[in-house]
């Protein structure tokens, strides 16, 4: 059984920001694979389902941004999940342009606040990871505000095709094809 857990903050006023690209990446997860809602336990809202044969459970942390890992610790434990093996963690990059993705098997927070909860939890960097580019931040903007904004028209889309991807490399990495998707994605 596979966790995908997308990183995000919960809250109308956070909806489509940067910062929660990661939430949006399990909503089109959801959507495309028709995963029903197991309602909200492990301080995650999360569904259980079947994604290219295998068992997922989707999840969407409720502790905000820099918690992150105490919800996906929680999940961790109670489904017995290797968080080496079978662990796959979506979030916002800022030192990636919009519409870009990167996979990687394992890794630093980077700066990265909700991995560097993650990482503290599980007392691991080990995990696979979907990184989706938001941009860098503009000379002179506060880093908060920055990811905390909202994507221009054009950025919007091009971070929408960016998620279609990260689906498809969901779908190879939980196949246990994580270098195809690295790959085919990166």
């Amino acid at each position: 059984m596979y966790l995908i857990v997308g990183l995000g903050n919960p809250g109308k006023q956070y909806e489509n920001t940067r910062h929660n690209v990661g939430f949006d990446a399990v909503d089109l997860l959801v959507d495309e694979y028709r995963v029903p809602s197991s309602g909200k336990q492990h301080k995650a809202m999360y569904g259980k389902g079947v994604i290219a044969g295998q068992k997922v459970i989707l999840a969407k942390p409720l502790t905000y941004m820099n918690l992150s890992g105490e919800s996906v610790r929680a999940l961790v434990d109670y489904y017995k999940i290797d968080p080496e093996e079978e662990l796959i963690v979506i979030y916002d990059d800022i030192s990636l342009e919009p519409g870009k993705i990167r996979i990687r098997k394992k890794g630093s927070a980077g700066g990265h606040n909700g991995i560097k909860n993650i990482i503290a939890q599980l007392g691991t960097q080990n995990f696979q990871r979907i990184k989706v580019g938001v941009g860098e931040k503009p000379k002179g903007w506060d880093l908060a505000d920055y990811v905390l904004g909202h994507f221009s028209k054009e950025d919007r889309g091009l971070v929408d095709d960016a998620l279609k991807r990260a689906a498809g490399a969901v779908e190879l990495m939980v196949q246990g094809e994580v270098d195809q998707a690295m790959n085919q994605f990166n």
